[in-house]
């Protein structure tokens, strides 16, 4: 038997459902068990805790798979919480309002390491972990019998599989290669997705609801979208009436698809100023010249991917957010977000909050948002609630 025996008084966190367990609380590994392997986890005193994936050059050591001892990890139990996943989006209605969106969350929908990004008629797949890659065979063959899509594309060319000892991989998979460009189309809004070069999978699907709430704030004048990506905030905003829309990203690539999706959705790209630079270099040259806005839409890249970089993210997160602040006009708002996991809502509002306090600014909150509700986050698992989002509008100077 491959077995995993924790450390004493280490089992709380299991016994809560929470579905990682750290190196640090590992006494003992038993039956020689290999990367992606299924172990039996038990506590200190003998008592069988859960089964999970097993990862030795990982943190992460193991990914819990269940907590069920009369439930076996096999293809069959991989095909049953694939279905379930995928049926749980058409349950709450998200297929009837868009043809993009995830169909499966990794830990929160029981499938730890697995994303399924769904675009149209494709489907594009991230393996992040040791344990989904090993039942990549079966999770492909399932996403091929089930949905009625055209093709899967993998997109597990992310730096975090390193962690977990696996080269990164893309290409096609199954089916057709997917085009250049994919239309979607979230309500009324159509956007053009680059699946197999753009980021993430292609396109910020976790954003999709606050690509439409941003309508309660952002109604007309002159508009800052920094980090923009390929514009759906860009395109949101100029669907309310923005004047005016600076949008801000350092990949031309990026900026070029932007452009792309104004026009796709019909409006005048003279409205839009497109600016190839580093953000926070535009903050500071936007600030030196005396510019203002009516909004600022501040959407980063990930700035700390494991928790040893909160510090270094948390002082990025405080010089982007002062100087956002710096620029708006009194009454103005500020949508502002964090994708760092590490960064918790907590730590994220106190940052936003020290730096309207050195901007000299007097800031309220108007508004709380998250990812979309295809992701999911496990009431045991809040590090599944990596996107945090904050609306402040500016009432003093």
């Amino acid at each position: 038997m491959k077995k995993v025996t924790l450390k004493t008084r280490r089992e709380k966190a299991i016994l809560r459902r929470h579905p990682w367990i750290f190196s640090g609380a590992v006494e003992s590994v038993t039956g020689d068990p290999n990367p992606g392997d299924v172990v039996e986890i038990h506590a200190a005193d003998g008592r069988w805790l859960a089964r999970g994936a097993y990862s030795p050059h990982s943190q992460i050591r193991i990914r819990v798979w269940t907590w069920n001892q009369e439930e076996e990890v096999d293809a069959d139990f991989i095909q049953e919480r694939m279905f379930h996943s995928i049926a749980a989006r058409d349950e709450i209605g998200i297929p009837k309002s868009t043809n993009a969106f995830r169909e499966v969350h990794g830990e929160s929908d029981g499938i730890p390491g697995l994303i399924v990004d769904r675009y149209g008629d494709y489907r594009v797949v991230q393996f992040l972990s040791v344990g989904v890659e090993r039942w990549k065979d079966d999770i492909i063959e399932t996403l091929s019998s089930h949905g009625g899509c055209v093709g899967i594309y993998e997109r597990s060319d992310v730096d975090v599989r390193a962690l977990e000892g696996l080269e990164p991989r893309s290409g096609n998979l199954v089916g057709e290669e997917p085009p250049q460009r994919i239309q979607i189309h979230e309500g009324e809004r159509r956007y053009l997705v680059d699946v197999r070069n753009g980021q993430k999978t292609g396109f910020f699907l976790d954003q999709r609801e606050n690509r439409g709430l941003a309508t309660n704030w952002i109604r007309g004048g002159d508009v800052l979208d920094c980090f923009c990506y390929s514009g759906g905030f860009t395109v949101s905003a100029l669907g309310t009436g923005a004047e005016r829309v600076t949008a801000v990203d350092q990949s031309k690539t990026a900026l070029a698809l932007a452009e792309e999706n104004v026009r796709l959705n019909g409006f005048p790209v003279g409205k839009v100023e497109f600016l190839a630079e580093d953000v926070f270099q535009s903050l500071r040259k936007f600030r030196d010249r005396g510019r203002s806005f009516d909004a600022v839409i501040l959407d980063p890249p990930k700035f700390a991917a494991t928790t040893a970089q909160v510090d270094r993210a948390a002082r990025g997160y405080k010089d982007v957010n002062l100087l956002a602040f710096k620029l708006l006009r009194v009454g103005g708002y500020l949508l502002t977000f964090s994708c760092s996991g590490g960064v918790t809502p907590q730590l994220f509002q106190k940052i936003v909050a020290d730096a309207a306090l050195d901007a000299g600014v007097d800031a309220v909150i108007v508004g709380w948002l998250s990812q979309g509700s295809d992701h999911p986050v496990k009431v045991y698992f809040p590090e599944g609630r990596y996107l945090k989002g904050l609306v402040c509008q500016i009432r003093e100077k």
